[in-house]
């Protein structure tokens, strides 16, 4: 205890309020004992000076004169205020409050902060609260203590559907590339004078305004005009975005709002009705008897069975009880289903079947040539199976059973047609081409201005008229090979699934991969994966 009194011995410290700092003395004393560091630092807690800026330096020059007996005086800590700094966010919205500790000097004032804030020509939407936290806290690391007023932005236009359960000509893959299975239920019937549609204008938003009063203009909304010619409707005399139908029939989404098509119904179709080709849609109540033929321009949609006969659709095709077709048969034409939209049907028999979107069919895919766009799904309500034929769609075929157990051959084929390249080439190549017409055209009316009296006032409101008909061509282009592109970017993720087993006699193949069934599988997906295409788990199906 004697020797722990001895350490520090000779020498003092002093608080000079005049340079805010702490003078320490050594003074040379026979029984003082050595000292370190971490000593002395805990010394100058002990007398309340800890909370001040200690100087290394100059405790070791302290440090040497003590355990050497030497005389010294020295500013040993000094009294630092607390600093602070603002800074306002790059679109000048938000007022950012940095604090760095005082060390045993004065901390930061309210009266500082808003001072501060006054000088970077902040003097609105100062949030109180924050700065009294901040300030009692003692420190602070980007505290937003004032905000202006974001703006906001305009939304974009729209269509609003007045009708329920409206068939679609949009395709409707959505960015993950799944489209849901769905009845397409009843072809709902409207009148003249019917609501159809409701166009919401874009709005242009509210202007914003930053911390110094500056004001920030808004991004305005893209807006959505109805298309040209929609066949079968009429606008409210009262009211331009309110579309009407002008004649009874079926209403189909089209891009740019709705069309209403003509409805040609039926009983059944066979050799009293004789073969149907409507510029329209058609509803068949019955059957499709052996051999007839059905075209639509619009939608099909059968109550019964459709046997050996060719149906063909610019959008979809419901048939309600089944598709027998003629494939394998040896007498008799080969009869096929064609639909520019989605195929739905209870059960499919040695039927061909082509859909520009997906197919449905809800209980059995029997020997049959299935191609599918999107996807192919077999399996709904009943057992979802499919024996042996092709099927062949660009990112999913899904199935509850896929084959049968006395392995029969059934192909499937996933991922991306060749057509579908070609097709991209061929898009890139026609909007090359209007582009360049775009150009020459710019040009011409470039001339024009610089030029006045140059060129025909009528050439050059052909060539005004041209040049927007071109960009909006254009635009519909590549707002087009952007879905393509997107498509064949989701083809690379397609998969065969079968949700409860598949069979040996199963093949499926994607590009020049191929994989062979071998025995009976359970539930699982077959996809591309670092080792080409192989069986994985369920779980791991995109």
């Amino acid at each position: 205890m004697g020797t722990e009194q001895q350490r520090g011995a000779g020498l003092s410290f002093r608080l000079d309020t005049e340079v805010r700092a702490l003078i320490a003395t050594v003074v040379p004393d026979p029984a003082a004992q050595p000292v370190d560091e971490a000593w002395l630092i805990a010394r100058l807690a002990e007398l309340g000076f800890g909370g001040l800026h200690y100087l290394p330096t100059a405790g070791m020059l302290l440090l040497a004169k003590y355990n050497t007996g030497g005389t010294v005086t020295v500013k040993l800590a000094e009294q630092v205020d607390a600093g602070m700094h603002i800074a306002i966010s790059p679109d000048g919205l938000a007022a950012h409050l940095d604090i760095v500790p005082a060390q045993g000097g004065a901390g930061v004032t309210r009266e500082a902060v808003l001072a501060a804030l006054t000088e970077q020509g902040i003097e609105q939407g100062i949030l109180d609260e924050a700065i009294a936290a901040a300030i009692a806290a003692g420190s602070a690391q980007r505290v937003v203590v004032a905000i202006g007023r974001a703006p906001v932005h305009g939304s974009d236009g729209r269509f609003e559907s007045l009708l329920p359960e409206v068939r679609s000509r949009v395709p409707r893959v959505d960015e993950s590339g799944h489209t849901d299975y769905r009845d397409m239920g009843e072809i709902l019937v409207v009148h003249p004078g019917d609501k159809l549609m409701l166009r919401h204008p874009a709005t242009t938003g509210r202007d914003g305004v930053t911390l110094r009063g500056e004001p920030i203009p808004p991004k305005p909304g893209k807006d959505m005009m109805y298309s040209a010619n929609l066949a079968g409707t009429t606008f409210a005399p009262e009211n331009p975005d309110l579309l009407l139908a002008a004649i009874s029939g079926q209403p189909v989404v089209v891009k740019g709002g709705m069309i209403v098509e003509p409805l040609y119904k039926v009983d059944e179709v066979g050799t009293a009705s004789g073969n149907i080709d409507f510029d329209g849609s058609v509803v068949v109540h019955g059957e499709v008897g052996a051999g007839m033929t059905v075209r639509a321009t619009g939608d099909i949609e059968v109550g019964g069975v459709v046997e050996s006969a060719t149906l063909e659709a610019g959008g979809s095709i419901v048939i309600k009880g089944g598709a027998i077709g003629s494939l394998g048969r040896k007498s008799g034409a080969e009869h096929r289903i064609k639909c520019g939209g989605c195929f739905t049907a209870a059960f499919a028999q040695q039927a061909a079947i082509e859909a520009g979107d997906s197919i449905f069919i809800d209980d059995v895919a029997m020997q049959c040539e299935l191609t599918a766009h999107n996807h192919i799904r077999v399996g709904n309500q009943k057992r979802g199976h499919i024996i042996g034929g092709k099927a062949q769609a660009t990112l999913s075929i899904t199935a509850k059973v896929i084959g049968s157990p006395n392995r029969v051959a059934t192909r499937l084929e996933i991922g991306v047609n060749p057509s579908m390249h070609k097709q991209l080439l061929e898009m890139a190549k026609d909007r090359d081409g209007k582009e360049n017409q775009l150009l020459e055209i710019s040009k011409l009316l470039d001339f024009a201005h610089k030029n006045p009296g140059k060129v025909r006032p009528e050439m050059i409101e052909k060539a005004r008229t041209t040049a927007g008909a071109l960009g909006e061509a254009i635009a519909a282009m590549r707002e087009e090979q952007d879905v393509l592109t997107k498509k064949i970017e989701l083809s690379l993720q397609s998969r065969v699934i079968a949700e409860q087993a598949i069979y040996e006699g199963a093949e499926v193949l994607m590009g020049n991969q191929r994989h062979r069934v071998v025995g009976e599988q359970g539930a699982c997906a077959i996809g591309l994966t670092e080792h080409g295409l192989a069986r994985m788990p369920l779980e791991d199906k995109a």
